[in-house]
């Protein structure tokens, strides 16, 4: 990013049953509250901690929720956001905008996002209004990495995907995806360039809605930024293979970046996409619980982190400053489960 055109900051968050799947999933410490996960996100962006959502989003080793990070830099940078609801399984206090999707299914049933291209299409036009210079896409949703794995093979693209868990448990990510396969009668790339039926039949309400947004709201001239890391360069190779050449970046984390099972950078070239990489310095306070967790390689990514860090460094908002915000936001999160 070298100029600084006013930037909307788009969270796009739903649910999937691919995340009940045992091991798949990190983002929140118990199963039965996860579903809560993308509504809390929402919260936490909007109004700087979960105001409804019964819980805060947490990993089973109490890493919080990257919406904790893109919070703290949005206090800094001070930039206007707003909340998608792309099939929200749980009711948030976050004002959203509804594309008219519901939860999607389990990748391995045969089409897990029958709605996929009604939401596309609800979005494209969504996306095409918005009266802002740049729109940052972000995401919000468990288990989606696995569904970002499904539609990368049946578009035929390379199946990297990084996870929320410091082990990416990419055999079962696998398994999962050639079930999904087998149950649509599908074979690697028999999907290519038709993105909606790759979302119908392998992949997950929200990234069907971040590609409606980046497809309306490129071809309206508006710079579009895919802040997250490979689900959001999923949703890039979706843009492509919908025949949209326009540039389009990916702004991302160190800690996708560095991810050798994740391998983003490969798959940012190969769909064309302008990657960068922005290093929190997370090692300077690794004595804090949240900093520590990711450096530990829990979550990496999620809620538009990265995209966050660097809207940051592009304002100039140093990263010390960005680590002392960071550790407020934890705290202020955090009182409510510290309460009695």
């Amino acid at each position: 990013m070298t100029d600084t055109p006013e930037t909307l900051f788009a969270l796009v968050a739903g649910a999937t049953e691919t995340a009940t799947i045992d091991g798949i999933s990190a983002a929140g410490a118990d199963p039965t509250l996860m579903a809560h996960t993308p509504s809390a996100d929402g919260e936490i962006l909007a109004y700087g901690r979960p105001v409804r959502a019964p819980v805060v989003p947490v990993s089973p080793s109490g890493c919080p929720t990257p919406a904790v990070v893109t919070r703290a830099v949005r206090e800094r940078v001070d930039f206007e956001s707003i909340v998608v609801d792309a099939g929200l399984a749980e009711p948030t206090g976050a004002p959203t905008v509804d594309v008219g999707a519901a939860r999607g299914g389990d990748a391995r049933d045969p089409e897990p996002v029958p709605d996929a291209g009604s939401i596309f299409a609800d979005a494209r036009r969504f996306g095409g209004d918005l009266p802002t210079e740049r729109l940052a896409l972000a995401e919000t949703i468990p288990g989606g990495t696995t569904t970002a794995m499904g539609v990368l093979a049946a578009l035929g693209e390379r199946r990297a995907v990084s996870s929320s868990l410091p082990e990416n448990p990419l055999e079962l990510k696998r398994e999962v995806v050639d079930a999904g396969l087998d149950a649509s009668g599908l074979a690697r790339g028999d999907l290519a360039g038709q993105p909606t039926e790759a979302v119908r039949q392998m992949g997950d309400p929200v990234l069907a809605a971040v590609a409606g947004l980046a497809v309306g709201a490129l071809e309206a001239d508006t710079e579009v930024v895919l802040a997250g890391g490979t689900q959001l360069a999923t949703a890039g190779a979706l843009v492509r293979h919908a025949g949209l050449t326009a540039d389009l970046e990916l702004a991302t984390t160190s800690f996708v970046a560095s991810d050798d099972s994740a391998d983003v950078r490969a798959l940012a070239a190969d769909n064309d996409l302008a990657l960068t990489v922005t290093d929190p310095g997370f090692e300077r306070r690794d004595g804090h619980p949240a900093m520590a967790a990711y450096l530990a390689g829990e979550a990496k990514e999620g809620v538009g982190m990265g995209g966050a860090l660097a809207l940051a460094d592009e304002a100039g908002v140093g990263m010390d400053s960005i680590r002392d915000a960071i550790a407020a936001v934890y705290d202020r999160v955090t009182e409510r489960e510290a309460a009695p």
